[in-house]
């Protein structure tokens, strides 16, 4: 069977928030948003599909923003997709969310849509706006019951690393379908995530009692290890364990960023990772197919470069966030800063 190949696609800036964490303002909080018009929205799919063909994958669409409802040809681009029968998850917003909301979004094919809680009450509303946390509690329910799957993902940071569990928690009394989490990407001058890496760790391990709490329970939530590093705590607990198969110089997971993933922005930027400054191309001035095997796309395969991570007998499987590496160090091939492995010869 022919393998997915995920575009993140932030088809418009435009936002009911202006979250403190958030990549698109960070560096200027007073920029106008940007948003594709429905010719460049044709374009984009027609030339993401062109690359699937290309190199034999089935294209798999995360529509984003902003909050890419507020896209006037929103459902216009949803029908298209439908068309073409093209499989899609929205990363949105809980404010225009309602019942026939929802179920239109189901009839169109959707089948995830994507919140965010990133602390409890005070803490979320603090990152997101007044009123954020119970809504997006609603609307668990709402997604859901028009057969939806419901995620919720968390961003984690020293603010809010010691609600974690108690999200955790929630996330399971309001019956989300999928949980998440991984880590605040610096952006501008701030170099630091608030976290050490034995902070981080003792994190993991609580979330890992807690899912396996739920779990034995009978719990319907699915506890995604999203972050790379789970792939070190589960080496070190014995749950993973390294293939007696396995190829030399072959990449079997972990990061994303160079392997199955591209993201694409309103202006057609395409990023190898959105989540720092990582511009290879222009959807509109090249073909995606082009621009995956291009100089600067390699760059980001360019594995023995990890400073940490090439040593390690773990880089085939994890690599850590590099986006985290770089928003701390400037260096995307630097270590992990909440990596606690000890590396022979690494310094």
């Amino acid at each position: 069977m022919k393998q997915y190949f995920a575009f993140q696609w932030h088809i418009t800036d435009e936002c009911d928030q202006r979250c403190k964490h958030c990549y698109i303002f960070s560096e200027d909080t007073c920029k106008l948003p940007q948003a594709m018009s429905w010719n460049e929205m044709q374009a984009v799919v027609d030339n993401c599909c062109d690359m699937c063909d290309r190199y034999e994958r089935l294209p798999y669409f995360y529509i984003t923003g902003g909050d890419p409802i507020l896209h006037p040809d929103f459902w216009r681009l949803l029908g298209l997709l439908k068309k073409k029968e093209i499989p899609f998850t929205i990363l949105g917003n809980p404010f225009h969310l309602d019942h026939d909301v929802c179920k239109k979004l189901k009839e169109y094919g959707c089948q995830k849509y994507q919140l965010s809680l990133d602390g409890m009450q005070e803490t979320h509303d603090w990152f997101r706006k007044p009123g954020s946390f119970d809504c997006t509690l609603e609307k668990i329910t709402c997604i859901r019951n028009a057969s939806i799957r419901s995620v919720i993902m968390t961003t984690v940071s020293g603010m809010n690393i010691k609600e974690i569990p108690d999200i955790i928690d929630t996330v399971v009394k309001y019956k989300a379908n999928v949980f998440a989490f991984a880590r605040y990407c610096p952006t501008s001058n701030e170099r630091d995530t608030g976290m050490t890496p034995r902070e981080y760790r003792d994190l993991l391990d609580v979330c890992y009692q807690r899912f396996q709490k739920y779990e034995a329970e009978g719990c319907t939530t699915f506890f995604n290890r999203k972050d790379h590093l789970w792939t070190l705590y589960e080496y070190e607990k014995g749950i993973f364990k390294l293939p007696e198969d396995a190829r030399d110089g072959m990449i079997y997971g972990g990061c994303n960023c160079g392997n199955g993933h591209l993201t694409i922005l309103p202006t057609g930027d395409i990023y190898a990772c959105r989540r720092f400054e990582s511009k290879v191309g222009n959807v509109f001035e090249a073909h995606i197919a082009d621009v995956w095997v291009c100089d600067r796309m390699e760059g980001y395969r360019n594995y023995a470069e990890f400073k940490k991570c090439s040593k390690c007998e773990l880089l085939a499987y994890c690599r850590g966030c590099p986006a985290v590496a770089h928003g701390v160090t400037g260096d995307f091939y630097g270590a992990d800063p909440q990596c606690w492995k000890e590396v022979s010869s690494w310094n």
